[in-house]
């Protein structure tokens, strides 16, 4: 199996997805941010100074899908139908789990826009609670769902 974003010369490129179906296409990205349970506990009361962080999270998240294709490099600037992102706090951890699902209707996959929202995500609830507590964890990231196009459905175990 070969790197597609690599010509045959070795050189970074954009893939050419001129010949390929437009079909409906969907992703969802997992990551999860932990954090001291005095970090958690003000988030989830909705006590931060800077506001609703789970809320302002989300719209983050929403708006990094829109602009995957400014962020990363050899990505395909596409038409997002849905952006949908779920933050739910786990006292286990303590922290939040955050799920990110993003579709379209292209000729190339979403799995990009849901890896981006749901890490922007994350990043925006550690900018906004980073006054009291530096030392949050962001980790596990990955694609728990890709489905369309001509490789099919993928599902994360």
């Amino acid at each position: 199996m070969a790197l597609t974003h690599f010509d045959g010369k070795g050189d970074a490129h954009m893939v050419d997805v001129s010949d390929k179906p437009v079909t409906s296409r969907v992703a969802t990205a997992k990551t999860q941010i932990k954090m001291q349970r005095e970090t958690f506990d003000i988030i989830t009361e909705g006590r931060a100074k800077k506001g609703d962080v789970m809320g302002v999270a989300r719209l983050a998240g929403i708006m990094a899908a829109k602009r995957t294709a400014d962020l990363i490099p050899l990505c395909h600037p596409l038409p997002i139908t849905k952006v949908s992102v779920e933050l739910t706090p786990d006292p286990e951890l303590p922290g939040l789990q955050i799920e990110a699902t993003v579709k379209t209707t292209g000729q190339t996959g979403v799995e990009m826009e849901a890896l981006t929202a749901a890490s922007v995500t994350a990043l925006t609830v550690y900018d906004m609670a980073k006054a009291v507590d530096k030392g949050m964890e962001i980790g596990g990231l990955r694609v728990v769902l890709k489905d369309g196009g001509k490789s099919g459905r993928y599902e994360a175990e």
